[in-house]
């Protein structure tokens, strides 16, 4: 079998399923998007870019996006740090749920959130008696932001901690160096390309979410609508090339993310 396999002509015949399925599912439609954002010409492109309510939309994603980062860089942190160095009831349990966002349809998502904190819940009537609104405002956008990338910032970081010598601490506590300083100049670096990864991993992931958010924002154009929703709404009123173009904003800055995690990624090997 490994023969076969080694045969020039199963070698070619791999690569070129590969290839092809790379170039339908991922070259042509980002190709396809490229084409439709510029059309019309260049002038059609900026146009559609300047456009107020694009150009919010765009602004208020990548705001909400940043905080909803940094929820869970902090957060997700602090929750790969308990599962790898704690051993509790339910340990299991909590490790196993950490991918329940990647299990679930996003808009079961934005159901969850709007359920447990609409006007008719007792946490959203609690809020707003004390005269703050969550669901259709900002905060809603942000906590379904941090539910879906919840697992990206958990999960790179994770077996960094796992693959960090205890004779390390161990030295350095014997040396006389206290926890803090211990975690600051031991394990803090040793996490620290996860963290940043996995939080740009996690901010990229939010640029583009769509289900979660449409059912709990409001879509109110300057203040809950983000540019995933506006996208929705510019094909539905049959302007593809005003929505390629916002896609493209989106793509690009997908595109650089995912460049500086796979250079993050590397370096820490290489250290």
């Amino acid at each position: 079998m490994n023969t076969l396999l080694r045969h020039k002509g199963w070698t070619w015949g791999f690569r070129s399923t590969v290839l092809l399925y790379f170039v339908l599912l991922v070259v042509l439609p980002l190709l396809g998007v490229y084409y439709h954002s510029f059309s019309l010409g260049w002038s059609a492109f900026a146009e559609s870019v300047k456009d107020p309510i694009a150009w919010k939309s765009v602004l208020l994603t990548l705001k909400l996006a940043l905080v909803a980062t940094m929820i869970n860089v902090l957060i997700g942190t602090m929750i790969g740090w308990v599962i790898v160095r704690y051993r509790f009831p339910g340990r299991s349990l909590l490790n196993s749920l950490v991918d329940l966002p990647f299990a679930l349809p996003t808009a079961v998502g934005g159901l969850m959130i709007l359920l447990l904190l609409g006007p008719g819940s007792l946490i959203g009537g609690a809020a707003e008696a004390l005269g703050f609104e969550i669901v259709f405002h900002q905060p809603a956008i942000i906590i379904a932001m941090v539910f879906v990338t919840f697992p990206f910032v958990i999960r790179a970081v994770q077996p960094l901690l796992e693959e960090i010598d205890p004779s390390e601490e161990e030295a350095a506590r014997t040396l006389g160096a206290s926890g803090s300083k211990i975690f600051f100049k031991v394990v803090l670096p040793s996490m620290l390309p996860g963290m940043l990864s996995g939080g740009m991993l996690a901010f990229s992931r939010a640029l583009a979410e769509f289900g979660a958010v449409v059912l709990v924002a409001g879509n109110i154009p300057g203040r809950t609508l983000i540019a995933s929703v506006f996208i929705y709404g510019e094909v539905e009123s049959d302007n593809t090339a005003g929505a390629a173009a916002v896609s493209i904003l989106l793509l690009t800055l997908s595109f650089v993310i995912l460049w500086v995690v796979n250079f993050v990624q590397t370096k820490g090997k290489r250290a």
